[in-house]
C-alpha cells in the first residue's frame, strides 16, 4: 500500500485533499489527521472492519477500546445513551476540546469499536483540520494515536509517517500538534465522574463543573493491584526504544543521582540520554558528560513540557540512545498528566534518590 502524505494548512485547509480523506474514510479505509492533542489515526467508527484495520495497523490489542471522534454536539446523541446531565455540563465547558466522556453505548456503535464494551468513548477536538475531516468523514471517527502500539504517540507527520508509512492510504500533515498529549478520560457511567487518563483538563477544572470527581488509582501507582476500569489502561504505552527510569527526589540529590547514573552508563559504553528542565539542563552538562542532554521546558511551563515530552522521547529513538534519565514532575495538575505518560514510558521504572 502507498501512504500519501498531504500537506494542510490549519488556517486554509485544503477544501479537495479534505475530501479525498473523507472519502477514503468513507470506503473503509484509514487516514491520519492532527488533532490538538497528538495525531489520530482515523477509521469509520460505526464500521467494524475499519476499526479491525485500525488495531491492524497499530498493531493494538483489540480489547482496547478506540474513541469515536465527533464534528458536532448533536451527534452524541446517535452513539450514546443516556447522555447524561454531568456529560451536557462538561460539554458545554470544555467541547470542542482536549476531553473524552465515557458513556453507555447506542446498538449503531459496533463492539470492534469500543473493544467488546458496553461503553463508548466520545471527543469533540476543537482542531479546525480534525472537524474538516471528520464532517467529509461521514461524522464518526475512530481514532486511537497514530503510533505502533506502545511507542510515543506522535505529535509531528513524520513521525506518523515513521509508524504508518504502507499501513495507511493517507496522513493529512498538519504541522506541530498544540498539545502534545493526549485527551483527559473521564468515565460518566459510575456512581462517581472517574479520570481514567489525565490529561489537558485537569482534575481541578473538572470538579469546577461537576464538583467531585474520583481518579482511578492506577493512573499514577504501580503497586496498586485494583483493576483499571478501561482494558487500554492494562498496556505498556508510550515508550522509547531505550530504557528509561525516572529519578525522584530533591532537586540537588536528583541531579547528583542522574549524573552519576549517566557516568556508569557511559563507562559501559552507552549512548545516554537525559530528560532535564530550564532550570536544571546546564547542570548536567557541566557535570555528568551525557550523550544528550534534552529539556522539555520550565517547570513554571507545564504546557510547553506536555507539548515537548513525546517529542524528545522520539528523538531520542532517532539518536539511537540506549538509556535515558529523566527528572519526575508534579503530580498534581497538569503535571499529573506528564508523570503518567513518563511512568508509562519507563514501564514504572522510577529510582528514589
Amino acid at each position: 500500500m502507498k501512504t500519501v502524505l498531504e500537506t494542510i494548512d490549519r488556517e486554509r485547509p485544503d477544501a479537495e485533499a479534505l475530501r479525498r480523506a473523507g472519502e477514503i474514510i468513507r470506503r473503509g479505509g484509514l487516514v491520519a489527521f492532527p488533532t490538538e492533542t497528538v495525531y489520530g489515526l482515523g477509521g469509520d467508527a460505526l464500521n467494524p472492519e475499519s476499526s479491525r484495520k485500525i488495531y491492524a495497523a497499530k498493531g493494538r490489542p483489540s480489547d482496547n477500546p478506540l474513541i469515536v471522534h465527533i464534528c458536532r454536539w448533536e451527534d452524541i446523541y446517535q452513539i450514546a445513551e443516556p447522555v447524561t446531565e454531568a456529560a451536557c455540563r462538561l460539554a458545554k465547558a470544555f467541547w470542542p476540546g482536549p476531553l473524552t466522556m465515557i458513556l453507555n453505548k447506542k446498538e449503531l456503535v459496533p463492539r470492534e469499536t469500543t473493544g467488546g464494551l458496553d461503553t463508548v468513548a466520545v471527543r469533540f477536538p476543537s482542531d479546525p483540520v480534525a472537524q474538516a475531516f471528520i464532517r467529509e468523514a461521514g461524522g464518526f471517527v475512530a481514532a486511537p494515536s497514530a503510533n505502533t502500539s506502545g511507542r510515543p504517540s506522535p505529535t509531528l507527520a513524520r513521525y506518523v509517517q515513521e509508524d504508518m508509512d504502507g499501513r495507511i492510504e493517507m496522513i493529512l500533515d498538519g504541522g506541530e500538534v498544540g498539545i502534545g498529549l493526549e485527551s483527559t478520560i473521564v468515565d460518566l457511567t459510575g456512581e462517581e465522574p472517574m479520570i481514567l487518563r489525565p490529561g489537558f483538563v485537569t482534575q481541578g477544572m473538572l470538579e469546577s463543573v461537576l464538583e467531585h470527581v474520583e481518579t482511578d488509582r492506577t493512573i499514577l501507582d504501580a503497586d496498586c493491584r485494583l483493576r483499571p476500569k478501561a482494558p487500554g489502561m492494562r498496556y505498556r504505552h508510550y515508550a522509547p526504544r531505550g530504557q528509561l527510569t525516572i529519578v525522584e527526589g530533591s532537586q540537588e540529590a536528583v541531579i547528583a543521582g542522574i549524573c552519576d547514573r549517566s557516568r556508569q552508563a557511559k563507562a559501559k559504553g552507552q549512548r545516554v540520554g537525559i530528560i532535564a528542565t530550564d532550570e536544571t539542563a546546564a547542570f548536567y552538562r557541566a557535570d555528568s558528560g551525557a550523550d544528550r542532554i534534552k529539556s522539555v521546558g520550565s517547570r513554571a511551563d507545564e504546557a510547553a513540557v506536555g507539548r515537548s515530552l513525546y517529542r524528545i522521547l522520539r528523538e531520542f529513538d532517532d539518536e539511537e540512545t540506549d538509556v535515558m534519565f529523566s527528572e519526575s514532575f508534579s503530580d498534581s495538575g497538569f503535571g499529573q498528566a506528564i508523570m503518567n505518560r513518563l511512568l508509562k514510558a519507563a514501564g514504572h521504572h522510577v529510582e528514589q534518590v
